[in-house]
């Protein structure tokens, strides 16, 4: 080819390529594990250092009413399918429906460009039986530990793209996850990614394998403290790391957590049994009172957690909004901004809060929803919720949901909200009878 001709297509090339990543920004998803807003100094936390998170929202938005499942698994599957459990057929614990493999937001974003990865937890099968399975839903590569079959934290037993490592002796597994996302985002930088941290921190450790997972070098394992602020050093690890590879101007950060702060914590164990340990409670300071773990816990220190968003140049820094958003939003969210395609012949529950984080307007979702099990569920306002059994609280005035009225004996300023509150439990009942 004439040199001329050669540089004139190289030229064309890096153009195109940089038009597209600025048509398709990157997004790194963080999710941690077992962590209520009461633990970050940004919403009003004082027990625990979280600068890099505090900065984070200082250079975004942080968003005050967006609701998980009360417990882990549950919320995986909603925020992968932008689908409830209940619409879902209520999966067993530590699977996923294999109609909806191919209905993943991973899916979605791969199909227009996206390089997709996740590290760290996984949760949705067993991973000795299924090696392949984060493919199958979408990822290209993965780095997740054997959830309820080797340690996470201290020398973990990783699969990674479909083989156990054999290198993690002597190793911290935070840090090995954080390592992975970044060799994957340094390779694939010159095209749009979608980075899906699964966070191991702040989850304790397993107690279900016959034998006790390593201590780290305390001789124990770390109480909630540490790993909150080790939670708050990997994140800080990961930002950095974006930064250095010059790709943050083009970059969407959202953080978010699975579910409320676990109500303890284990510290060490008592025999060799791995099923017996001596626990520390967790009870954490928000705004000067003390607010014990709310995880499994459908009252909203169980469901109502920290989300923040960092968007250079989209989202202006030191926003607080009070949009509602649940975690079936997650999926149409990133579809949209992506650009891509919602799945084909399924019906969302999510709703797409693009435009707020665009600074096109506020958030769609009138009430927001919850379940436990498959049982219980709510849906609520910013100030009033309503549980199927009929209970009314007002979650503002009353956050441990200690007075409970009923929809007739609620004050008249509620009058709107509960009318909102009685169509959703309307529309939700009718989904269940059919």
């Amino acid at each position: 080819m004439n040199p001329v001709r050669c540089l004139a297509v190289c030229f064309f090339l890096v153009a195109a390529n940089a038009l597209y990543a600025a048509e398709k920004p990157n997004i790194v998803f963080i999710l941690a594990d077992d962590v209520g807003r009461e633990v970050l100094g940004c919403y009003g936390g004082t027990s625990y250092q979280t600068p890099h998170l505090d900065r984070l929202a200082a250079g975004g938005a942080k968003l005050t009413h967006c609701y998980a499942m009360p417990v882990c698994h549950p919320t995986r599957v909603t925020l992968l399918t932008g689908r409830y459990p209940r619409t879902l057929g209520n999966p067993k614990w530590g699977t996923f429906p294999k109609a909806d493999e191919t209905k993943t937001f991973a899916h979605s974003l791969r199909n227009v460009g996206y390089a997709t990865a996740i590290a760290g937890k996984w949760q949705i099968c067993t991973m000795k039986k299924d090696l392949d399975h984060p493919a199958r839903l979408g990822f290209d590569e993965w780095s997740v530990f054997g959830w309820h079959e080797g340690p996470r934290f201290h020398e973990p037993m990783i699969y990674q793209n479909g083989k156990l490592r054999d290198d993690t002796k002597g190793k911290y597994g935070p840090d090995l996850y954080v390592d992975f996302l970044l060799d994957f985002l340094h390779r694939k930088k010159d095209q749009p990614v979608m980075a899906y941290y699964s966070m191991a921190l702040c989850h304790d450790v397993t107690d279900d394998i016959g034998k006790v997972v390593p201590y780290g070098s305390r001789g124990r394992y770390d109480n909630f403290k540490e790993m909150a602020e080790m939670m708050d050093t990997q994140i800080g690890r990961l930002i950095e790391g974006i930064d250095r590879l010059g790709i943050r101007h083009n970059t969407l950060i959202v953080f978010t957590t699975d579910n409320g702060t676990a109500g303890r914590s284990k510290l060490t164990a008592i025999d060799d049994s791995g099923k017996k340990f001596k626990y520390e409670n967790v009870v954490s300071k928000l705004n000067g009172q003390d607010i014990p773990g709310g995880k499994g816990k459908l009252t909203d220190w169980g469901t109502r957690v920290p989300t923040i968003v960092n968007w250079p140049g989209v989202i202006k820094p030191g926003q607080t909004w009070d949009d509602l958003v649940d975690f079936s939003d997650v999926l149409p969210t990133f579809v949209e901004i992506a650009g891509a395609k919602l799945p084909e012949g399924v019906s969302l529950d999510g709703t797409s809060f693009a435009a707020r984080l665009q600074g096109k307007g506020r958030g769609p979702r009138q009430w927001a929803y919850s379940e436990s099990r498959g049982k219980s569920y709510f849906v609520k306002t910013r100030n009033w919720k309503i549980y199927n059994d009929g209970r009314v609280f007002h979650t503002e005035a009353d956050p441990f949901e200690k007075k409970a009225f009923s929809a007739d004996s609620a004050p008249a300023t509620a009058k709107v909200d509960l009318g909102v509150l009685a169509d959703a439990m309307a529309i939700l009942k009718r989904q269940a009878s059919r």
